[in-house]
């Protein structure tokens, strides 16, 4: 566990190669789950909590970590499984999300793990629209799945996804020369929602998929039929998603004759320095951290008026 403990701040070198690390973990039962370790701010052994009126009922009580009040969420409770037991005996990890710092509560933490993007996969078909799952993958023959944490603190405290008048009355002014179709690829369910309706709010379509690999294609698709630039205005994509992610799909866009011009803002629950020189290197436009609909709607704008000028 020290190891873990020491090494956690130190573990994101591999971000922008399609490489990763997990830190892996249980919550109530032998189920493995997975955490990039890139949004894991420390891990510890669960503090003493405080109970406060009206606390949402899945989250356990809140804490004082390090100057702040962190709320502490039961995860195993959060995602439909049974509440979390001697908590003195579990650990929390505290994770910075969407702006937002929180601490998951769970039964026991592992290792880290180094992996591939294309090792992590999309949730089985048959998983269902309820599950909380962005994604799968197998260590030691055992499944490991990927949990969507954004899904969860939707639940927890949903946004604001109100979009300002004066954004929106500023894109209906846009002449009809403007190409609004725009590809969203984000392989959180409540997050690519938010973003499209966040895309439609101001006038806009939005094609949506899962993640990198998915992206490529559907450009590979639309390039096949004529020139990408008379059928899209840009690309809004996640960082973290299976298969390809967001950092490896920009540099392979930028790659391509066909679609290196395209826009490209990277939109995801990651945030920091190291992050804004990644997004230089690969090429992306613009980097925004989750989730202000005013903030993206007036980089989707920025884009746009580009396209007039």
């Amino acid at each position: 566990m020290t190891g873990i403990l020491d090494s956690v701040n130190q573990r994101t070198q591999l971000v922008g190669q399609n490489r990763l690390e997990l830190l892996t973990f249980r919550l109530m039962g032998r189920q493995r789950y997975g955490i990039n370790v890139f949004k894991v701010k420390e891990v510890l052994q669960c503090p003493k909590l405080t109970s406060m009126p009206n606390l949402n009922p899945l989250v356990k009580g809140v804490a004082h970590i390090r100057g702040q009040t962190v709320s502490v969420i039961d995860l195993s409770l959060a995602t439909g499984g049974r509440p979390t037991v001697d908590v003195d005996k579990c650990f929390v990890i505290i994770s910075e999300f969407n702006r937002t710092i929180q601490g998951f509560l769970v039964s026991s933490v592992e290792r880290i793990i180094n992996m591939h993007w294309e090792s992590i996969l999309p949730p089985p078909d048959g998983a269902g629209k309820a599950n909380y799952l962005t994604a799968v993958t197998e260590i030691d023959n055992e499944l490991v799945e990927i949990l969507d944490v954004e899904k969860i603190l939707a639940e927890i405290s949903p946004m604001d996804e109100t979009m300002s008048e004066d954004l929106v009355e500023e894109m209906a002014e846009m002449g009809e020369e403007v190409i609004r179709r725009v590809l969203v690829a984000d392989d959180s369910t409540v997050a690519r929602k938010q973003v499209q309706r966040a895309i439609e709010a101001i006038g806009l379509e939005a094609i949506t998929v899962k993640d990198g690999k998915e992206a490529i294609d559907k450009l590979h698709e639309m390039a096949q039929e004529g020139s990408i630039y008379d059928q899209l205005a840009l690309i809004i994509s996640d960082i973290e998603m299976p298969e390809m992610d967001g950092y490896t799909l920009t540099a392979e866009i930028r790659r391509d004759s066909a679609l290196k011009d395209l826009h490209v803002i990277l939109h995801t629950s990651l945030s920091g320095v190291f992050n804004q020189a990644m997004v230089e290197r690969v090429g992306a436009n613009e980097f925004i951290a989750k989730f202000n609909p005013d903030e993206l709607g007036a980089a989707v704008k920025a884009a746009m008026d580009k396209q007039i000028k």
